[in-house]
């Protein structure tokens, strides 16, 4: 589904990403783990483009066809198919939640899951209580249903989500667990920036670790589960 290789970043003259490579599989979820700093984040910002300076060659399968989306504009890389959900929610906070997720809407795509008000609303029963209320009135943990509900609302065939569970409440943690697990369920691919190694191994089947910019692991959960050492070095505060 995505095939990142030799992906490198920068912020102005400073190099965060260096030739950075790993693979999402339809229908899987990738947890892309490391400490603060790691550059997570980055790879994410670099994969939707949103970055001036990156480099690497970075495909994305959609319908069956493959595009080099390397070098794609932010809003023709989401048309493909490929949603972000960023760490810092981003929602309008004027606007409703239905109309927030109006905003979003997109057409159906071939061979991804459609989302309908209805669907989503019984995926995130929180939302489905308050339709209307403003985005600005809503907790923390219900702003990041809402900013990953209305990503949905473009039919994607992937999307990227950066640290979900980050400061929001361990009941709303489980529910995004819960979330994750039934996306899968409907075919979706994911790709989980994640800090938070026992949330990870709840929804993924395979991690990739960077620390300083660089792929140190990239195995199967259960391998990174038994790897104390990468643990030790790599994720550990």
């Amino acid at each position: 589904m995505l095939e990142v290789r030799q992906l490198n970043a920068w912020y102005g003259k400073a190099q965060i990403l260096y030739d950075v490579s790993f693979d999402v599989r339809p229908g899987e979820c990738v947890a892309l783990m490391g400490r603060n700093g790691a550059g997570k984040s980055t790879t994410m910002k670099a994969l939707m483009g949103v970055l001036a300076k990156r480099s690497g060659q970075v495909t994305f399968r959609a319908a069956d066809v493959a595009h080099d989306i390397s070098n794609l504009a932010p809003y023709r890389i989401n048309r493909l198919g490929l949603g972000w959900v960023p760490e810092d929610r981003r929602v309008f906070t004027d606007l409703t939640v239905l109309e927030n997720l109006a905003v979003a809407r997109q057409p159906p795509r071939k061979g991804a899951p459609t989302w309908s008000h209805a669907q989503l609303f019984e995926l995130f029963p929180n939302l489905g209580a308050m339709p209307d209320r403003p985005g600005g009135r809503m907790s923390g943990g219900e702003q990041q249903m809402l900013t990953i509900a209305r990503t949905l609302m473009g039919n994607p065939y992937l999307i990227l989500l950066d640290e979900p569970s980050e400061g929001v409440a361990p009941v709303i943690v489980e529910q995004m667990a819960q979330m994750i697990l039934t996306l899968k369920r409907q075919g979706l691919s994911i790709l989980l920036s994640e800090q938070n190694l026992h949330f990870a191994r709840l929804v993924s089947d395979r991690a990739v670790v960077l620390e300083k910019g660089q792929v140190q692991f990239d195995d199967s959960m259960a391998a990174l589960t038994r790897d104390e050492a990468i643990q030790r070095n790599y994720l550990s505060v």
